[in-house]
């Protein structure tokens, strides 16, 4: 093989992403509430940029500089800063400084709210407990989830807080081995303790021991319920109502009403006082009926609109005074504030066609309601807007919109579809409501099977599989025919 440097051509082609295009697809994934806070940003860093003022807007009524007298234009040329001064001394001049003075930004945060960590430990501290179980305590609350269950088994928790003991000891040079270590017989006990706590069944292992603990809360350890939960907990589970009857020796109807009375029992007792996170949904579109038309505009009337400041160009034009660094920041400034706003516009317009072409499909969906949703895909939307499916994703990703039927995500409008026997399509979640509609219309005693289901909407005209009834059932939480039937 023989080594040595040489040279050659060759063609390739290569796509490079510029970064301004991952900033633009950022801008159509954004929120508005996000969107707000960028935009916020860039005014900050970009002194090009301004914010458009309301009495800007309105074109016809406003003022322009030409409309100013002499005497108005003179004022304001004695109160008018020195951008230039600004732009060449970095922002840091004498002028009227205190409009420009660094002021300190609050970030609102949510106040801290209790849970149930804090709920447990404020029982804790008013029981009868010496230091040694008041440790044992703080390792069993530590362990509860936020459902309410004990996380981890007894074993765990011994060898956690015997492990701390050790450590302390070796911390003051004692001997480990000398120290009473903490016993299966302690945390059996304590175990006990908290799950007298409130609220009831907290600290279970199982959802059969948090049903058990609420009944014995509730004083019913003698009751129909406890021992069917405490003997028969899977038949309970699969609705075996004629096995229960004959164990207990009571009528399967009887059966039914302690189940129903167990069903009202709180599976997960620890989220009441779960910290819920506040969740504020502002659309980023809205749908109006007007007239008998359907409308689209967009809700940005809190977002910041953006211009170029006019001062700021009239210095920028003068290349001349600037040089080096300074040329490169003005230009680099200059050149970003105009893409921004470039970029807004442009995601405005995606979006309105996006939604535009979405309220033309889904008209009777509007109209009527959900069960004439139609079959929607984003290759669809895509082709028709003529944009990339990517960037229809985008639009639609985590965008809501205000409609006349409520306040809806966008890809609330996009499911597949299924044929009928008139040519149509009719969207899957439609069906699914068909479905829904039909179980709870049926006849508890003679519950519809799934074959049954297909049959109905056959005769309607919909042409469906039993197994895809069943995966939509499933979807909707809806148990089986069997499990639904009643005594």
């Amino acid at each position: 093989m023989k080594t040595g440097l040489n040279q050659s051509t060759s063609l390739r082609q290569e796509l490079k992403v510029n970064p301004r295009l991952y900033q633009a697809m950022d801008l159509l994934y954004m929120p508005l509430l996000d969107l707000q806070q960028h935009l916020k940003q860039e005014l900050l860093v970009n002194p090009f940029l301004e914010m458009v003022e309301p009495d800007e807007e309105d074109a016809e009524d406003g003022t322009t500089v030409e409309e100013l007298t002499k005497e108005e234009q003179e004022r304001e040329r004695k109160e008018e800063i020195d951008w230039e001064e600004i732009l060449l001394d970095g922002f840091d001049t004498g002028g009227r400084r205190e409009e420009f003075e660094e002021r300190e930004y609050i970030e609102p945060i949510t106040v801290e709210s209790r849970d149930l960590f804090d709920h447990l430990r404020d029982q804790v501290t008013l029981l009868d407990l010496d230091g040694r179980q008041a440790f044992l305590a703080d390792e069993f609350i530590g362990n509860i989830n936020e459902d309410g269950y004990l996380a981890c088994a007894l074993e765990e928790i011994i060898d956690g807080v015997n492990g701390e003991v050790r450590k302390v000891a070796e911390n003051l040079g004692r001997d480990p081995d000398a120290l009473p270590f903490y016993t299966m017989v302690e945390a059996e006990e304590m175990l006990r303790t908290i799950q007298r706590l409130d609220p009831a069944g907290v600290a279970a292992r199982s959802l059969r021991e948090c049903l058990l603990l609420q009944l014995e809360d509730a004083g019913e350890t003698e009751s129909l319920a406890w021992r069917i939960v405490r003997d028969g907990f899977d038949e309970l589970l699969a609705h075996r109502w004629s096995e229960l009857s004959k164990r207990f020796g009571v009528p399967a109807a009887e059966v039914q009403q302690v189940a129903d009375r167990i069903a009202r029992l709180d599976p997960k007792p620890g989220l009441r006082y779960a910290s819920a996170t506040e969740h504020y949904i502002i659309p980023d579109l809205v749908v109006d009926k007007v007239d008998g038309r359907y409308v689209v505009y967009l809700n940005d009337g809190n977002l910041p609109r953006l211009k170029l400041s006019r001062s700021y160009q009239d210095i920028a034009r003068d290349k001349k005074k600037f040089d080096g660094e300074n040329k490169e920041f003005i230009a680099s400034k200059l050149n970003s504030a105009n893409w921004m706003i470039q970029a807004i516009e442009q995601r405005r317009q995606t979006m309105l066609k996006v939604m535009n072409y979405i309220v033309e499909r889904q008209r009777d969906f509007f109209e009527r309601g959900v069960q004439y949703l139609k079959p929607l895909t984003l290759r669809e939307v895509a082709e028709v807007v003529g944009m990339h499916e990517s960037t229809v994703s985008r639009v639609t990703n985590e965008k809501f919109v205000q409609t006349p039927r409520g306040v809806l995500p966008l890809k609330f409008f996009f499911s597949s579809g299924l044929s009928t026997t008139d040519g149509d399509d009719v969207s899957a979640r439609g069906i699914k409501d068909q479905i829904k509609k039909l179980v709870d219309a049926e006849d508890p005693k003679d519950p519809l099977t799934d074959q049954a289901i297909v049959d109905i909407l056959r005769n309607d005209g919909v042409v469906i599989a039993r197994r895809t009834v069943a995966k939509y059932r499933d979807q909707l939480g809806v148990l089986s025919a069997r499990m639904r039937k009643r005594v």
